[in-house]
């Protein structure tokens, strides 16, 4: 947040810029009257309803964090677990995701983006509310696109607080006459009472659901997306209680279909099929597509639309020996060989039908004379089944093969929101022990007693590779004991290093143990 000309460029220029929600496309042509091309006149737009969606769809853009560019959050967090390394090509590929996930992680190699993109999308929603309520339109829909931009809003304030625990609370658009570099820090829990409470205002504004016959609607968000969001961030705030509130309104009875429509798919497998998007499982879903065309020029900027986890944890120099009569092992597009899988999950996952779908067992096709690829860093012959990008998937469209691989992402799933609710209920219960069977009957396993550890086991076999797993062991405080052979320093690396060029010349403070 040094630059202060920079972050009002960030919520003024390129306002337009489109994300994927089905056949949704939004274009600069609107621009075409504003005069000072270095600069968006936002107090000339947001005047109609059209321009205000367009202000709405660029703030849904900041969920592709989740998956999108090299610095995507599934890649960077499964790195730092005790489940995947970060791999990559070699030791020095990405001075950031290597540097946490050995936890030599400081301010200087910590990547800015994951501050600043958040940082950006809420600027976007803050323009968005502040200018919305004079703009011609329909109160209704008037009332719909606040309380999208609420919730979105709460979401990217949640990550960077599960992120970064001390962060600034800003909740109108910075001009370039406002003191920016004196905005102080907010405690943490007045951040989460702010997103809590915008949430709950509002939840009644938003659409009970979408059908999946609206192409142009999926993507957006519900009552169920955000009380499934509410719920995730009381949890986050120990708030057990309220979270398993609004989860059991989410979940509905456990097997069963939901008032909002959700139901555990049939096969936990066709979760991963590129095809596959916005099942009855999918709470939040993150769009991902090959239309934007995306090149490296532009290449994590925001207006590329690929799923970058696909390329990045795909198998370096992968080949099929064609030599071999009757193989059949699958043709996957090369990668970059980020993520593999240590051996501890993948004998953690022994005997557990989500093994084959989860885990590509590379190692024993190479034993079998059946693949050959080379080796990257960390490589333990095990990689991220979920995510791993097929030639048959690969774009037809121009721009870079590697970066239009269009793989949805699934923030939050039912499986997720169960598992979640029956830790809200301190894994006690007659409804907790249902949620938890109703995880492992979809996969035809047995039922185990309810307890926390049965909870946490399923979570880390159902969820492996989701980007959950680090949080997850924070959040339990699990993650000394499982992360201390990686170099996790207790009361320290709970939090990230908050980035060094945010720092000068402002009033934020290091994080504990990085100054």
């Amino acid at each position: 947040m040094k630059n202060k000309r920079f972050i009002y460029k960030s919520v003024s220029v390129l306002m337009l810029a489109g994300i994927g929600f089905g056949a949704v496309s939004c274009n600069n042509s609107n621009l075409e009257d504003v005069q000072n091309t270095g600069t968006f006149d936002s107090d000339n737009y947001f005047q109609n309803e059209e321009q205000s969606f367009s202000g709405l769809v660029a703030t849904y853009d900041m969920l592709r964090k989740y998956s999108g560019g090299f610095e995507n959050m599934v890649t960077f967090f499964n790195g730092a677990s005790d489940d995947f390394y970060s791999g990559g090509g070699n030791s020095s590929d990405g001075a950031g995701i290597q540097g946490f996930s050995n936890y030599t992680i400081n301010p200087i190699i910590m990547p800015a983006s994951y501050w600043k993109d958040y940082y950006q999308g809420i600027a976007k929603a803050n323009l968005l509310l502040d200018r919305i309520p004079n703009a011609n339109m329909n109160d209704q829909t008037r009332k719909r696109f606040i309380a999208e931009a609420k919730v979105l809003r709460s979401l990217y304030y949640f990550e960077l607080l599960r992120m970064f625990k001390n962060i600034p609370l800003i909740l109108k658009p910075i001009l370039v006459s406002d003191d920016y570099y004196h905005i102080p820090q907010a405690k943490p829990e007045d951040v989460y009472s702010q997103i809590e409470g915008d949430i709950l205002s509002a939840i009644n504004d938003l659409p009970l659901t979408i059908s999946s016959n609206n192409k142009a609607e999926l993507g957006r968000i519900t009552q169920g997306s955000a009380r499934a969001i509410l719920g995730k961030i009381y949890l986050y705030d120990n708030k057990k209680a309220l979270a398993a509130t609004q989860f059991e309104m989410v979940n509905g009875t456990p097997g069963q279909t939901s008032q909002y429509g959700y139901h555990l798919v049939a096969s936990f497998a066709d979760l991963w099929k590129i095809d596959n998007k916005f099942t009855t499982e999918s709470v939040l879903e993150v769009m991902h597509t090959n239309a934007s065309n995306a090149d490296w020029g532009f290449w994590g900027s925001g207006k590329d639309e690929g799923n970058s986890v696909n390329q990045m944890v795909g198998i370096i120099s992968y080949g099929v020996n064609t030599q071999l009569p009757n193989n059949d092992a699958p043709s996957i597009h090369k990668g970059w060989g980020f993520n593999p899988a240590t051996d501890d999950l993948f004998t953690f996952m022994q005997g557990d039908p989500r093994l084959d779908a989860t885990i590509f067992n590379a190692k024993a096709l190479v034993q079998q004379n059946k693949i050959t690829y080379s080796a990257g860093f960390k490589d333990t012959g095990y990689f991220l089944n979920k995510y791993l990008p097929r030639t048959a998937d690969e774009s037809t469209q121009p721009g870079a093969t590697e970066l239009n691989f269009r793989q949805n992402y699934i923030a939050i799933r039912l499986a997720d929101t169960y598992l979640m609710e029956a830790e809200s209920l301190n894994g006690t219960g007659a409804r907790a022990q249902a949620l938890l069977d109703a995880v492992r009957a979809r996969v035809g396993l047995a039922s185990v007693p309810v307890s926390m550890q049965a909870i946490k086991d399923e979570r880390r076999r159902e969820l492996a590779g989701e980007g959950h797993r680090w949080f997850d062991l924070v959040r339990w405080g699990d993650a000394p004991a499982k992360l201390g052979s990686r170099g996790f320093t207790a009361n320290k690396n709970e939090i990230l290093p908050i980035p060094f060029n945010e720092l000068a010349n402002t009033a934020l403070k290091q994080n504990p143990g990085y100054n």
